[in-house]
């Protein structure tokens, strides 16, 4: 169950590319609040601008209009490298491409987010090989991403997305490139680690078995952001 304590807030969120002479509207007047705790699914179909608005959120990108406020950080307004800092703190990351870095083991990869924050102590390669062993890879971690699975390469990710405890957990389409059994078990895992750790997590995703899982689900059409019940048949 989560909390009602707000760890984000975005406020009349807008995002337009110019494209040749024409102005492309991809996210328009977006509000959303985040709730410690929680896990928000946000489904629309591919282009719909889920992936810019994690951008947004994350600070990767910055809006043309509106404001993202993490307790009382203004992401919007800081400068791009104070904007990396605090994502390197602040948010997790899992994609749907994994984005493991080949010549690193498992536990290398996990490490690597503290590692780009500062050095990595011996009390957080202790909590790493602990997620890791909780994540079913404990006699993984010397082992290179090359020789591990789909669904292996993605409970690595998910590690290294919670490792440096992270306020916020970012998932792109973390089942897109996996196979329905393996994608329940990714998801289950997600539920139950999130849940654990009373961590936040938004998953932008397409595929709408991951309905069930969610404290809340919102779409996203044409550029237009609305909150669903998560049992409305309207989903079907």
């Amino acid at each position: 169950m989560s909390s009602s304590n707000s760890i984000l807030n975005v406020s009349g969120l807008s995002k337009s590319f110019v494209e040749g002479t024409q102005e492309r509207v991809v996210l328009d007047n977006l509000s959303l609040t985040l709730r410690e705790g929680e896990l928000v699914v946000l489904l629309g179909r591919s282009g719909s601008g889920k992936s810019t608005l994690l951008n947004l959120i994350s600070g990767l990108d910055v809006p043309s209009a509106g404001t993202v406020q993490f307790g009382d950080t203004s992401l919007s307004t800081l400068k791009e490298e104070d904007r990396t800092l605090f994502r390197r703190k602040q948010i997790g990351f899992i994609f749907q491409s994994f984005n493991l870095i080949p010549t690193l083991t498992v536990l290398e990869n996990v490490l690597l987010p503290i590692e780009l924050s500062g050095t990595v102590s011996k009390a957080e390669e202790s909590k790493a090989k602990h997620i890791l062993d909780t994540v079913g890879l404990g006699d993984r971690m010397n082992s290179f991403p090359d020789v591990l699975s789909g669904g292996e390469q993605q409970r690595v990710a998910i590690a290294r997305a919670i490792a440096h405890d992270p306020v916020l957990i970012l998932a792109d389409e973390p089942t897109g490139n996996l196979d329905f059994e393996t994608a329940q078990t990714v998801l289950e895992l997600l539920q139950h680690l999130i849940h654990d750790v009373n961590r936040t997590m938004l998953i932008a995703t397409h595929d709408r078995e991951i309905i069930e899982l969610a404290d809340r689900v919102f779409t996203l059409q044409r550029g237009v952001l609305k909150e669903l019940d998560a049992e409305n048949e309207a989903l079907n």
